[in-house]
Parts: C-alpha cells; sequence; structure tokens
C-alpha cells in the first residue's frame, strides 16, 4: 500500500500532532518540492508538510514517523544548495520556521539561545543591536535559519577567520529516533564529558536528528572594519599572493576571490573602478581595534603591492551587496548554472582555476569560479541553459569531474554546502573505506529505521541515492 493511498489518515495523524492549521497536503506542498537546487531541475513530491510549533512537537512527528514507517524530510529556510532539503522519495516535509523564539539572550555574557526557526539575520541582528558580532554569514540571510545552518554547517566569506557556523555552537537541543529529546553541550564554555554529539549533529544535515534549538556564542563588535580590493593581471600573481598573505601571518576576516569570467560578468556592478587589464580580483576585509585594522591594512597593501595592478577600499556595505549578487548574475548570462563548492589546499587554487576552464572547454560549455581564496572553497560553475537538456547533461558530467579535480589536488567534494542529494556517494572518492564504514554505522544507530532525511549525505556510489 502506497502513502499516497493512505493520505486522509496520514493527514488527519499529523494534524493531531500540529493542529489541523499546520498540515499540508496535495497541490498545497509544491512549494515545497525543492530548495536553492531548482535550477537544477531537482524535485521531489511531499506526501505532506507538517509545521510543528514547539519541540515537544517536533518529538512527536520523529515518535510518529518511526511507528508508521513514514520518513521525514527536514527543512530550514530552503536555500540550500545540495538538495539536502528535497523530498526526493516523498514523505513528510519538516518545516522549522515556527519554531522561532528566542529562548535566552545574556549580551553580558556574549551568549544566545534561539529556536532552529530563526533566520541569520535576526540573530546577526540582535547581536549588532547590543554590540556584538556572530560572525557567519553563509548567505541569504533573510531566508536561511540557524537551524539549518547548523545542519549543514553553513560557512561564507568570514569563515577564512572565524570558521563556519558549528565554530559558534556551544549547544543544543534535538530530536532522535525513535522521538527523544537530547541536550548536549550549552551555556558552558568548555565541556569534555563525553563523545562531542553536539559536533557530530552539526553537519550532519538532518540524517541523525533534527534540531530544534540552538545556543551560539557571539564575540564584541570590532571597533573598525576596512575592505580591500585588489587588481591583478593574471591568476599566477593573486594566487601567490595568497599563499604571502596566509604565510605571513595577517590575518584578514575574508579573503574571497574573483576569476577572470566572473569579473568581467560583475565589473560594472562595481562600486568603483575595475582596471581594463584585471583578470582576477581579491576581496579582503579586515577587522579589530582601529590601530590593528591601520597596522594590518598597511601590511595587506605592502604584501601584494608587486604584483597587483590596483587596490580600492569601497564601503564593506556596498562590497558585501556587490559580493553577494554574484551567483546571481553569473546564473543570468545563460539562464541557469551548474555549480559545486569543491576545496583545495589554498597553494594549489591557481591549478584549480585553471583547470575549471579546461573543464568546461572539453564540455563545450562556459566556465568560472570564484569564492573563498583563503579557504581555498570554490564555487566552480557552468553556464547553462536550464532548458537545454543536452547542455544540462553535459554540466552535470563536467560536475563529476570537478570532484575528481578536488581529490586529485588534495581537496575535499564540499566546503560549506554538504552532500544532501546532489553529492550523494561522493565522499567514496574522498575517505578510506574503514573511514566510510564508520560514517554509516552512525548513521544506523543514530537512525535505525532510516526515516530521518533518507537519501542524504549517502557516503557511497553502491549505497544508491
Amino acid at each position: 500500500m502506497t502513502l499516497k493511498s493512505q493520505l486522509a489518515s496520514i493527514k488527519a495523524e499529523l494534524e493531531s500532532l500540529v493542529g489541523a492549521e499546520h498540515v499540508l497536503v496535495g497541490r498545497d506542498c509544491r512549494a515545497y518540492e525543492t530548495d536553492g537546487t531548482a535550477s537544477r531541475g531537482l524535485r521531489g513530491e511531499p506526501d505532506a508538510v507538517a509545521f510543528p510549533g514547539s519541540s515537544e512537537e517536533v518529538r512527536r512527528l520523529v515518535e510518529w514517523s518511526c511507528d508508521r514507517g513514514v520518513p521525514l524530510v527536514p527543512r530550514g529556510g530552503g536555500t540550500g544548495l545540495a538538495g539536502g532539503a528535497v523530498p526526493v522519495g516523498g514523505g513528510v516535509v519538516v518545516c522549522l520556521e515556527r519554531l522561532n523564539q528566542v529562548v535566552e539572550f545574556s549580551p553580558d555574557q556574549w551568549r544566545l539561545t534561539v529556536g532552529a526557526g530563526v533566520t541569520t539575520h535576526t540573530v546577526k541582528r540582535l547581536a549588532r543591536e547590543n554590540g556584538l558580532l556572530f560572525p557567519p554569514d553563509p548567505g541569504a540571510a533573510e531566508q536561511s535559519q540557524i537551524g539549518g545552518n547548523t545542519a549543514t554547517n553553513a560557512g561564507g566569506p568570514h569563515a577564512f577567520k572565524y570558521g563556519g557556523t558549528g565554530a559558534w555552537v556551544t549547544g543544543l537541543e534535538a530530536v532522535v529516533a525513535p522521538g527523544e529529546i537530547i541536550r548536549v553541550g550549552g551555556a558552558q564554555r568548555k565541556d569534555v564529558g563525553g563523545y562531542d554529539i553536539k559536533s557530530l549533529i552539526v553537519g550532519s544535515e538532518g540524517t541523525l536528528a533534527l534540531i530544534t534549538e540552538v545556543t551560539l556564542r557571539l564575540l564584541p563588535a570590532p571597533e573598525a572594519i576596512v575592505p580591500l580590493v585588489m587588481f591583478f593581471a593574471d591568476t599566477s600573481a593573486a594566487t601567490e599572493s595568497v599563499r604571502d598573505i596566509i604565510a605571513s601571518g595577517t590575518q584578514p576576516a575574508a579573503l574571497d576571490y574573483l576569476d577572470a569570467t566572473t569579473l568581467e560578468l560583475l565589473k560594472g556592478s562595481y562600486p568603483g573602478d575595475v582596471p581594463a587589464t584585471a583578470r582576477f580580483a581579491l576581496v579582503s576585509e579586515l577587522d579589530g581595534s582601529a590601530d590593528q585594522v591601520a597596522d594590518s591594512t598597511l601590511e595587506l597593501r605592502e604584501l601584494v603591492s608587486s604584483r597587483a595592478i590596483a587596490m580600492d577600499s569601497p564601503s564593506a556595505a556596498e562590497l558585501w551587496r556587490w559580493r553577494d549578487g554574484v551567483g546571481n548574475v553569473v546564473a543570468a548570462v545563460r539562464g541557469g548554472k551548474v555549480s559545486e563548492d569543491i576545496v583545495v589546499p589554498p597553494d594549489r587554487l591557481a591549478e584549480a582555476v585553471d583547470e575549471v576552464v579546461a573543464i568546461g572547454r572539453a564540455a563545450d560549455l562556459q566556465a568560472c569560479s570564484w569564492g573563498h581564496a583563503g579557504d581555498g572553497n570554490m564555487h566552480a560553475s557552468f553556464l547553462v541553459d536550464p532548458d537545454d537538456e543536452a547542455m544540462m547533461a553535459r554540466a552535470e558530467q563536467a560536475s563529476q569531474q570537478l570532484f575528481d579535480l578536488a581529490i586529485a589536488l588534495g581537496g575535499s567534494i564540499t566546503g560549506e554546502h554538504g552532500v544532501g542529494y546532489l553529492k550523494a556517494g561522493q565522499l567514496e572518492r574522498q575517505w578510506d573505506p574503514a573511514a566510510l564504514d564508520l560514517h554509516e554505522r552512525i548513521k544506523r544507530d543514530f537512525d535505525p529505521g532510516g526515516m530521518l532525511n533518507p537519501g542524504k549525505k549517502v557516503a557511497r556510489m553502491s549505497a544508491g541515492s
């Protein structure tokens, strides 16, 4: 008997768990068929969508799922780029947006506890209004939610200095199978009392537990912030400068890059002048005390002065508004893009940038990359017409070569977007068999029935998707 044939009873059961007004079925579920991967044609068909309003309601849903044998697909803001929130095999999508309470805020202790549905923008605003800083900036701040950011260990430009979301999570509450609420970590700043279950759930993409509440540490806001954009005539000069910057110990908060094609596409909207001969740009930001920033800015300028053809310091707001638009501008050229967030060691970045273009050329695709130079985290992209099936097929095949490239250079298949569905099985390229076995055993121990986000973060290609 299929789930569709049981839809009436499933709807009634869900309504008894979270309330009739918080359950969708049928055509009303269409908005939850996909996430940020819609342009790549990835869609699922949820049997229902539930909107729990408390941790207890999430617990009931997990208990019901395990008893009923109906998969649950957790969803935050739906901005993920690996298909982690797509109900590929059906089941019930669990939207956590109603868990939007500020549970506890102690500005004097630099500590904030929020429900999983609180947006990134809200967390950053609360911190800013109280003279504090929440550094992670994974993008789509108005939509992305802390629970989803934690579940994917989302990164962003400022992860170069400050780390991803997980570096700022000191505790969390989550629901595990077969329907139990657990709390690990919390207000304490040091805790080695047990296995680091908190960090295991961070980045698990909803396959081990449904995160319902997160405790975050904050920092005093920096006294000064100074952006610096450096333009170069070629990739080699820029990537050698990245190596010098890292080796010097100068610690920008962000150190991003745009390759030649990306820079060409964006130069018209840059809040300043882009030199006609520029073929690469490094986008940096320094923060700290006024004296520290002044010294670091001077040092950074001196480090790159022999290679850069120009340097510029627009306002931080203008710079990041421009930088945040890269993905949309690139996608607009042909109507879409197939992009992967591979990682290479920063000292191999030049090779990787050139090879991305070569892979695209061999597939008859325009290719470019941009991303986080200090981390070696590339958004390697092929520009596509989503309605051209042959082009899309070539782009998907080319994206497989990106994973090979990353591994060949000593990197990783993903730096901040996660594995989700689109990269299911790709971890097999990267890890030893014993590590893959352990990965799979952890999943089975947490979720023996396989009801939590099935088909996501799958380690082996042979395991299927």
